[in-house]
């Protein structure tokens, strides 16, 4: 019988009509996977949902069930369908608001740069109330971790930067290592031996 305490399972959910579509492709399940299974967490599922209110509720709320922890990664910058925050809130039944230590962190970041705070932009200061902020390096606004909910950006070199600062708020497992033997024979004369 396995010990299933040092197991720590999570799921991922890709949020983003540009990744059904087919105009974007998804750089960032493969590097989850690779970092969840490397600091002993183990990647269950990973689903990819459009830019839909009830698509990613309904998603948000059967997974954060599911799973110790659930990622996801895609829906909160500066444009109208950037609504994942906002579903965020309305899963977890908190309202949502501009966070002061989310504006603490972004208006010197864009007054260095000269440029303005504009509405759009103001709009990746929204964080749900109870939420913790994720720490972005690249471009400053947060993602934000509410519950076991972890909420990133989509692009990846972004959600690297999130995903290493989420690592610190999260608890940890059983680390899974392998060996990669090079047989140089088919499957279907290995398979027997399984």
């Amino acid at each position: 019988m396995s010990d299933t305490a040092d197991i720590v399972p999570a799921a991922l959910l890709v949020i983003g009509d540009e990744i059904l579509s087919g105009r974007t492709k998804d750089k960032n399940i493969g590097y989850i996977a690779d970092h969840l299974t490397a600091i002993g967490v183990q990647l269950k599922e990973v689903r990819v949902v459009a830019d839909d209110e009830a698509e990613i509720v309904g998603a948000v709320n059967a997974l954060r069930a599911r799973y110790t922890y659930l990622f996801t990664t895609g829906g909160i910058g500066p444009t109208p369908d950037d609504i994942t925050a906002d579903c965020g809130a309305e899963a977890f039944g908190v309202r949502i608001d501009v966070d002061q230590r989310a504006l603490d962190l972004m208006l010197p970041h864009y007054q260095r740069r000269g440029v303005e705070l504009t509405p759009a932009r103001l709009r990746m200061a929204r964080i749900p109330e109870g939420g913790e902020l994720v720490a972005n390096s690249v471009y400053v606004a947060p993602g934000f971790k509410i519950g076991n909910v972890i909420v990133m950006a989509g692009i990846p070199s972004v959600m690297q930067v999130m995903l290493d600062a989420a690592t610190k708020m999260i608890r940890t497992g059983r680390k899974m290592h392998s060996v990669e033997i090079d047989l140089l024979r088919p499957e279907g004369e290995l398979a027997a031996m399984f």
